[in-house]
């Protein structure tokens, strides 16, 4: 990754905003304020936070009206991050938004991967990162208790439906006089990106997406075509999606698919068999009749600890890591010990993922968005019995969304999105929430686009191997058919470990 240090008169001298008017400092402020359009910026650090790096940024804000009919009344600011053009030339006039996913990630709080993932795109363009609202640094609809503490949910909880149930009273309590709900939709969100692209200057904007990201993509090129110059959809959600109605199916679907690449490796078939969902339907089984207590040393602190092991934990577990096939490919032998009896290698596995997730999305803007715009539309599948997630896998997801305060939801939501506006989809071939299939329907219904499933990748691809070169390369030409996308033909399956040493040759 690579950290920029701009000196304040370089920084002046190499951007190019709309019109291709420089940057210039805000008058009458202290050393190191820029102004881009309508909006300061002041020198900023992203990231360090759970062992990410850094990122040298520009950050500033930019009011806006919560309730877009009453712009008299609450005003919330939006938190705004500025990575520059990295190139001599500067940045163009028409920047690149990142819309990060969730529902209820803040794209500044993952800058650091943006910038490595987009490291070529920026060597043209500045990357704007704009908190959804709801999110991060934009008046967050964060839980919290009775004394204002952050409030989190124990996923030991999650599947006990009086206690969700209690834990989302009080963080929809834990918003009075700071927010109102309604007003933290996907609708919302595009209003305000176009508002930023306004106070900015930009006549058009390229716009990159990730995961619920492509749907604020989708809905924003859908309702500002004119102002929208190129899309990427990184890990497709389909506008007719229910967020979460498929969560069971895509997991076991995923599954299947890392079963079947053990199964093709001699190694891995001999050590684990080729029923991979069986076992970890039995482990669960098993454990949600009798929970232990395992004692281990937590993966990121190496001290001692003792924490209960149950069925959630496990399920949990298993849905997380296959985002990654790095640590899915540990699923086999963590599996397979714990099977024996030795718990403390998936116990340790399952803290270091749930510590990477920690604090990273908004419950309450979660709320905001499925409850409005995905809970009325689902409806239950009976297919979801026979999955690892089970049958009451969508209805939890949706706990709360009856007492929750929704917002509206425009008729033609989940219209197919369509049209030419040249657009790069990608997809990962074992990703379990978002998979290809979600991508090629998406593609059929454009005239301008192209869409890239990477062999052996999960959740999230824009980083990997060629992909930020064949990025960097779409945003400038805005060709999809014109890429040579051979260079993704070097990827490929990430073995399954057959030992704590790693995978046989």
């Amino acid at each position: 990754m690579r950290n920029t240090r701009l000196m304040p008169a370089a920084l002046a001298s190499a951007l190019c905003l709309a019109a291709c008017q420089p940057a210039t400092p805000v008058a009458d402020t202290e050393a190191g304020a820029y102004r881009f359009g309508d909006i300061g910026f002041k020198s900023c650090v992203l990231g360090g936070e759970r062992g990410m790096p850094t990122v040298e940024a520009q950050c500033g804000s930019f009011e806006v009206a919560e309730n877009p009919e009453a712009p008299d009344g609450r005003r919330i600011a939006l938190n705004i991050a500025w990575l520059p053009a990295s190139g001599k030339g500067g940045g163009s006039d028409d920047p690149v938004f990142f819309l990060a996913g969730g529902p209820g990630q803040a794209a500044t709080d993952v800058a650091p991967v943006v910038d490595m993932a987009l490291r070529d795109v920026r060597k043209q363009r500045d990357i704007i990162l704009v908190d959804q609202r709801g999110t991060g640094g934009s008046n967050p609809l964060d839980c919290r208790d009775a004394d204002g503490e952050p409030l989190q949910l124990d996923p030991a909880d999650a599947a006990d439906s009086a206690a969700t149930e209690a834990f989302l009273g009080q963080c929809l309590r834990s918003l009075e006089g700071r927010a109102d709900p309604r007003f933290y939709t996907t609708a919302h969100a595009i209003a305000d990106l176009d508002t930023v692209r306004q106070a900015l200057g930009a006549e058009r904007i390229n716009l990159v997406g990730g995961s619920y990201g492509t749907r604020v993509a989708q809905q924003y090129a859908m309702h500002y075509p004119a102002h929208t110059r190129s899309v990427v959809l990184d890990g497709v959600a389909p506008n007719r999606l229910v967020v979460g109605g498929e969560f069971a199916r895509m997991l076991d679907r995923a599954l299947q698919r890392q079963d079947a690449q053990c199964a093709a490796q001699e190694a891995c078939k001999n050590r684990f068999g080729d029923d991979l969902i069986g076992r970890i339907r039995a482990l669960e089984s098993k454990l949600g009749e009798n929970p232990v207590e395992v004692a281990y040393h937590h993966p990121t602190t190496h001290a001692p600890d003792t924490d209960t092991l149950g069925a959630e934990t496990v399920v949990g577990l298993v849905h997380g890591v296959s985002y990654v096939p790095q640590l899915s490919a540990l699923l086999p032998l963590v599996v397979d010990e714990a099977e024996d009896g030795r718990y403390q290698p998936l116990m340790s596995l399952a803290q270091l993922w749930s510590g990477q997730m920690e604090g990273m999305m908004s419950f309450g803007m979660q709320r905001s968005v499925v409850c409005a715009e995905d809970a009325p539309r689902y409806v239950p599948d009976p297919a979801d019995a026979d999955t690892l997630m089970g049958a009451e896998a969508g209805s939890r997801f949706f706990s709360g969304c009856a007492d929750w305060p929704t917002g509206k939801v425009d008729a033609d939501f989940t219209e197919p999105y369509g049209g030419d506006i040249p657009t790069l989809l990608l997809s990962g071939e074992l990703d379990p929430v978002t998979p290809p299939e979600y991508g090629e329907e998406v593609v059929k219904g454009l005239s301008n686009a192209r869409h890239f499933s990477l062999k052996g990748q999960g959740h999230g691809v824009m980083g990997v191997g060629c992909m930020p070169r064949l990025l960097a390369q779409f945003v400038e030409s805005t060709d999809p058919g014109a890429l040579d996308a051979s260079c993704l033909d070097s990827l490929d399956y990430v073995p399954p470990f057959t030992s704590y040493n790693g995978w046989e040759p």
